[in-house]
C-alpha cells in the first residue's frame, strides 16, 4: 500500500488504539497530536530553511621555496700512457726485424758478398721496411711543393723544419730552390705493449730439436 493511500477502516481502529497508549505514555508526542489538531502543519511538511553558516576559512598562501641543486657535472679525464722513448725505438726495431730481417741484414758483412746478391737482399728488407712503415706510421712531407720549386722562407721559419744550404748570408727572408721536400711524421701506431721489457729481444733465439 502506497504512503499516500489512506489506511482502511479497521486500520484506523488499530491506529487509533496503538495511539491511544502512546500518547499516554510519551508527552512529546501527545504535544505534537495537539499541534497537528490544532491544523499546525508537520514538521515533515514544512520545506527547510536554507541555513548558511559562514565558517572562517585559512587564507592559504603559496610560498615559493627555492632550494639549492647541487648540480653533478661528469668530468672526463683522458688518460694517456706515454710509451718511454728507448721501449719505442727497441719496439720499431723489432718490427723492422720482424718484416724486413733489418738487423740481420745491418749486423752481416757483406764485403764477401756481390753486388747483385746484396742487391737482392736490399729488395727483401726495402720491403719490409715499407710495410713497418706503412702499418704503424703516418707520413707526409714537411713542405708542399714539389721538389725544385722555388720558395721563400719568411722570418721566423721553422728551423728544425727546414734547413738552409749553400751559401747563406744575412737574415730571412731567404728564397732558394727546395732541394727536398722532407719527411715528418704525422701519426704513430705502435702496437700495445704488455711487457715492456720484452721489447729488448729484436729477436728470438732459435733452435732446432
Amino acid at each position: 500500500m502506497s504512503s499516500n493511500t489512506p489506511p482502511s477502516f479497521l486500520s484506523r481502529i488499530a491506529i487509533a488504539i496503538g495511539s491511544f497508549f502512546a500518547i499516554l505514555g510519551n508527552g512529546r508526542l501527545a504535544a505534537d497530536v495537539t499541534r497537528l489538531r490544532a491544523g499546525e502543519a508537520l514538521a515533515a511538511d514544512v520545506a527547510p530553511r536554507e541555513i548558511r553558516v559562514e565558517v572562517p576559512v585559512e587564507k592559504i598562501v603559496e610560498v615559493r621555496v627555492e632550494v639549492p641543486v647541487e648540480t653533478i657535472v661528469e668530468k672526463t679525464v683522458e688518460l694517456r700512457v706515454e710509451v718511454p722513448t728507448d721501449t719505442a725505438a727497441l719496439q720499431l726495431l723489432g718490427l723492422l726485424q720482424r718484416e724486413a730481417r733489418f738487423v740481420d741484414f745491418i749486423q752481416e758483412d757483406v764485403a764477401p758478398y756481390t753486388d747483385a746478391e746484396i742487391g737482392a737482399a736490399a729488395r727483401v728488407v726495402h720491403a719490409g721496411c715499407r710495410k713497418v712503415l706503412g702499418e704503424h706510421f703516418t707520413i707526409a712531407p714537411v713542405r708542399p711543393e714539389t721538389e725544385g720549386a722555388r720558395i721563400t722562407l719568411p722570418a721566423g721559419f721553422d728551423a728544425a723544419a727546414v734547413r738552409l744550404t749553400g751559401h747563406v748570408v744575412g737574415q730571412a727572408p731567404f728564397t732558394g730552390t727546395l732541394g727536398h721536400r722532407g719527411w715528418q711524421v704525422t701519426q704513430v701506431q705502435l702496437p700495445q705493449l704488455t711487457d715492456p721489457q720484452a721489447a729488448k729481444v729484436l729477436a728470438q733465439a732459435e733452435v732446432e730439436l
